[in-house]
């Protein structure tokens, strides 16, 4: 932690100690230019969605996981095996799959129901897909952790006294699932905003992300103050989404060990 928080400080001094003086004129560069301004959007949109996505299928499969009767240690292998493929590999394999001349294409145009390829690529639906491949195991795994905690007698007992499994489960299983909702939300957010390889295969030169801007200035243009302003912009807006997810996650998580209501 200690070394995290000094390398910290150092990063965000670079981007604001100029010649032994402060300077911000970086920061006011980057909020005065349109392009850097629509960049930082389009990077918060594309994790907000990707985030949303990732729930959307996140938790129907761990609930699935969770109450599966049989043999759950296979349906896990399947989970995270996409980790034992490198994330470039992967995001080619979708450049195979979504380009001009791809899988998805072929099938297109072979068909008729297309008379020009799709542009499923370098745009924010190939961007959003990719990370989603890349990212909701995380999401899975989190919110598993959670629901293999949670008795099933629970929800047994509910709908013993009446309540429909609808009922039982938006009353039981998904106010005591949420903690584990919130952290793979923070996890999928985190690592979207700030995710290099997939953005600069699926999304092109054309929708660029601030990870990928910052791995430019770094790697390209060896401009490393800059780098860090960047870096410290995408830090700040990450922190204002996450910090309040991580407060309501605690608050829920201690909510539920005192046996209170949320």
């Amino acid at each position: 932690m200690g070394v995290f928080a000094v390398g910290l400080v150092r990063l965000i001094a670079s981007s604001m100690v100029i010649d032994g003086q402060i300077d911000l004129s970086l920061y006011s560069d980057i909020l005065h230019r349109a392009d850097y301004v629509a960049m930082l959007g389009r990077t918060l949109r594309i994790a907000a969605l990707t985030t949303l996505v990732s729930v959307l299928i996140g938790f129907p499969t761990a609930y699935f996981v969770a109450r599966y009767r049989g043999n759950r240690n296979f349906l896990l292998l399947l989970i995270i095996f996409p980790w034992l493929v490198s994330i470039v590999v992967r995001s080619y394999g979708w450049v195979v799959i979504l380009g001009p001349r791809g899988l998805v294409n072929g099938i297109v145009t072979a068909t008729g129901l297309a008379d020009r390829p799709l542009k499923l690529m370098y745009n924010d639906f190939g961007v959003i897909l990719g990370l989603v491949h890349v990212l909701l195991p995380f999401m899975i795994i989190a919110i598993l952790s959670v629901l293999l905690q949670i008795p099933r007698s629970l929800e047994e007992a509910s709908m013993s006294l009446g309540g429909r499994p609808a009922y039982s489960f938006r009353t039981v299983v998904l106010p005591l699932a949420l903690p584990g909702v919130l952290t793979g939300i923070t996890l999928v957010y985190l690592m979207s905003t700030g995710a290099i390889v997939t953005p600069l295969l699926l999304g092109g030169l054309g929708n660029t992300m601030i990870g990928t801007e910052i791995f430019q200035e770094v790697m390209h243009f060896f401009d490393y103050p800059k780098a860090a302003a960047l870096a410290t912009v995408l830090l700040a807006t990450a922190l204002a989404v996450v910090l309040p997810l991580q407060i309501l996650e605690r608050h829920l998580t201690r909510r539920l060990s005192d046996g209170g209501d949320l």
